[in-house]
């Protein structure tokens, strides 16, 4: 028995956020909400494919058509949003012994892909996934272009006393020395959401980088998806606004997702320090045992985040063209150093 690969159902909608929190390769922005916004936000129609092995659900995988003209193109996840990861799911394939599960994954890519190119027929297509789904021969195999890129992983399962002395020196200091009464770190809501992009798009304005995310995306999330999945960290100094960082939380693992650029304010307390630390702190109450730092490609960034002693944690970038597209290619490439 083949696996079917169809557009999801209502039913299968219904059942989406289930799925998704079963398998080991997604984060919040797979979850069928999430989908629905992040194509209204990025103007794409939305292909949430579903694969089959007679009754049982083998893998999901969200895609997105974006036409400009006579030109169509799949991204997953849309560019523009900042979203790191997405692309395909796998469900109940680890119980498998290895030759099994690596047909039936390769069997679901397969299909998918094909469906794809029958139905949206795409120019270009692009595809980020997140580094614990490790098995990418099938996608070369459908002649994609893989590229690795990185992220730092901090490992919050030793408690906070083990976790702050792993820290460099100087990370130590800052967190420990930061005058208490000078600060106050809270999540907020959507008015937080608002100053923390505001302040991050001044910051790339300021180095000539364009920063395209918009509040209203990320306020739309902020209010569909279950509360505590998104939170709004903010720190203020004598009751003004002076950094904050978005986070996002979901199963294991909380993500620095925007935020914490570096500010011009002249204050004893390090104030990205800090907010980190209280995230992190704020993590491991909840038993959450990983924080993604959200990129570790930017050398200049890269100093600042090593020093929470993470651990270097690929994802990868996928690309496929047709002749005469490599224009549109190179152009993606470029928002896709800045996560």
């Amino acid at each position: 028995m083949s696996i079917e690969i169809t557009r999801a159902t209502e039913s299968d909608i219904e059942q989406w956020d289930e799925y998704v929190a079963q398998s080991p390769h997604t984060n919040l922005f797979h979850q069928y909400e999430a989908l629905e916004i992040q194509a209204a936000h990025s103007s794409a129609e939305l292909y949430p494919l579903v694969g089959r092995k007679g009754d049982e659900v083998v893998g999901l995988f969200s895609v997105f058509k974006i036409t400009k003209g006579p030109i169509a193109t799949v991204f997953s996840p849309p560019p523009d949003l900042r979203v790191a990861y997405l692309g395909p799911v796998l469900l109940n394939m680890d119980h498998m012994k290895q030759r099994k599960r690596e047909r039936r994954h390769h069997e679901f890519i397969d299909g998918c892909l094909e469906w794809v190119q029958e139905e949206a027929r795409p120019r270009y297509t692009h595809l980020r996934l997140d580094g614990s789904y490790d098995d990418l021969r099938v996608f070369s195999w459908n002649d994609y272009t893989i590229t690795p890129l990185y992220t730092y992983h901090v490992d919050l399962s030793g408690g906070k006393e083990d976790v702050l002395m792993s820290f460099s020196s100087d990370a130590r200091s800052n967190i420990r020395n930061a005058p208490e009464e000078a600060y106050t770190i809270e999540e907020g809501g959507l008015r937080e959401i608002e100053l923390i992009i505001e302040q991050v798009a001044a910051r790339y304005e300021s180095q000539g980088v364009s920063y395209d995310a918009s509040p209203e995306f990320v306020k739309d999330l902020y209010t569909s998806l279950p509360d505590g999945q998104l939170r709004p960290y903010t720190l203020r100094l004598d009751g003004d606004f002076a950094g904050g960082i978005l986070v996002t939380d979901y199963k294991n693992t909380v993500s620095r997702w925007q935020g914490g650029v570096r500010t011009d304010i002249d204050s004893d307390v390090a104030i990205n320090d800090v907010l980190d630390w209280r995230i992190m702190c704020d993590a491991i109450e909840r038993g959450r045992t990983t924080y993604d730092l959200v990129g570790a490609n930017n050398r200049r960034i890269n100093r600042y985040k090593a020093k929470f002693n993470p651990t270097l944690h690929p994802f990868y970038s996928l690309e496929q063209d047709v002749a005469g597209m490599r224009t549109l290619a190179h152009l993606y490439r470029s928002f896709r150093q800045k996560v």
